[in-house]
């Protein structure tokens, strides 16, 4: 929608309320409200000051006003709030210069599709994530000077088939909630309410199901699109997705690894390039790639011990990532294979569907952030033409200890990681100083 637009549509749906939302460094949604009538068509040039010095990693305290500029594109109605409720997503400007504000997560993914553009190599990105999550019914956690503790419970939980009352069993065992239909699978109508209100909010749902892990482990598919516009979908996705759980009385977590002894939760990310409307993956090499998606995974795999600091930012991050639960700790790549740090799907022949499947990336990233490395990793590979080496088609989990020596291996912790990301010397000052301030704003 165009600023003219979006004011009939908050007209049209009787909005008292305007939100406007913004992303931290370490990719927690902010929001600010205005009564309804500071609206303007002038709102989406001047903007709405906010002060952005309390926001992790952005400015200090003595350059703390900001400006936030609506993006009339991404308009939609909470279904959530009480008061009928526009949202935008919005961008962060100087009110001095005008500029855009370097540490704005939104405007580096703009400024990364940009640079895609000046390349010629590609004139869109387009990027599909897979996040998975649980939902839990109960869950406690505190640390005093005398005690330390975390309690986290699941109806579905296997662990409560033993319990005394209200226990009508079906429960999937550990490692074994791949696809069970109900009521093993206690989350189905859930999800399909998620998966209404993603809808009704502009996204385009593929599929929802049970994952693999227990005591609510799930996952909805929602199509990709542009770098940029799947990123603002990942966050509309995650604000939905909580947002209808808590009405139900339950709460879900994006953590990478809630539960000790299942598998975790990833955010697997596919990526293409294309050029007017061509796809540019497509070709007549390993796994039906063109020769340009194999540099691309060679950029991958070059930094992916780095682009991990971005796509596993988070200590539980580490504690998915160890082999025995499909996660993708080992850097090679094969089709089909799930062990392999990048996957090319086989699901069609179609050119249009050939892509390339990043795994190591958890829910717990900024997304911007995130597919703004990934691509600015895999354009490094085709701008240098890096081999990515002979495909793995093997399960990796079954390799000797003598086959396995050859395999590379992502950092085991995030410090392993960060030391990683300072040592790439293809990456930016700028992009090391943009992750060093995500962890000391969590700090």
């Amino acid at each position: 929608m165009e600023p003219k637009a979006v004011l009939e549509y908050a007209k049209k749906n009787n909005a008292k309320i305007l939100d406007l939302r913004f992303i931290d460094m370490p990719g927690i949604w902010q929001h600010i409200s205005f009564p309804i009538e500071q609206l303007s068509e002038k709102s989406f040039e001047d903007g709405f000051g906010m002060d952005a010095s309390s926001i992790r990693g952005w400015a200090s305290i003595h350059e703390s006003d900001m400006l936030l500029i609506p993006d009339p594109k991404t308009a939609f109605m909470d279904p959530f709030r009480d008061a009928p409720t526009m949202v935008m997503m919005a961008d962060a400007v100087d009110p001095l210069t005008k500029q855009p504000y370097g540490r704005d997560a939104r405007y580096i993914a703009k400024k990364a599709e940009n640079y895609l553009n000046l390349t010629g190599i590609a004139d869109t990105a387009f990027f599909g994530a897979e996040a998975e999550f649980f939902i839990f019914d109960n869950v406690r956690f505190d640390q005093r000077e005398n005690y330390g503790f975390y309690y986290i419970d699941a109806d579905e939980g296997r662990w409560n088939s033993g319990r005394e009352e209200h226990n009508l069993g079906y429960r999937p065992r550990f490692k074994e909630g791949y696809f069970p239909v109900p009521p093993t699978d206690h989350y189905m109508d859930l999800r399909t309410d998620m998966t209404l209100q993603l809808m009704a909010a502009g996204l385009e749902v593929e599929c929802h199901h049970h994952e693999v892990a227990t005591a609510g482990q799930c996952e909805i598919d929602v199509k990709f699109d542009t770098l940029l516009k799947s990123a603002d979908n990942m966050m509309k996705f995650k604000y939905i997705v909580r947002n209808v759980a808590y009405q139900y009385g339950k709460s879900v977590t994006f953590m990478p690894k809630p539960i000790f002894g299942d598998n975790g939760s990833g955010m697997h990310t596919h990526q293409s390039l294309w050029a007017k409307g061509k796809p540019l993956f497509a070709g007549d090499g390993y796994a039906g790639l063109s020769q340009m998606a194999l540099w691309y995974i060679g950029g991958l795999l070059k930094h992916a011990p780095a682009l991990v600091a971005f796509a596993a930012p988070t200590t539980n991050s580490y504690k998915r990532l160890v082999p025995g639960y499909e996660a993708p700790v080992n850097l090679a790549y094969s089709r089909r294979n799930r062990s392999a740090a990048i996957r090319i799907p086989m699901y069609s022949n179609s050119p249009k569907a050939k892509r390339v499947e990043f795994r190591p990336p958890d829910p717990a990233c900024n997304p911007y952030l995130t597919f703004s490395a990934l691509m600015m990793a895999g354009l490094d590979g085709i701008e240098n033409k890096i081999n990515p080496g002979q495909p793995l088609d093997k399960d990796i989990y079954d390799l000797s200890p003598e086959e396995l020596k050859d395999v590379p291996s992502l950092p085991g912790s995030l410090d392993e990681s960060l030391k990683a990301l300072d040592a790439d010397p293809q990456v930016p000052s700028e992009g090391r100083r943009i992750q060093r301030g995500i962890y000391s704003a969590v700090d």
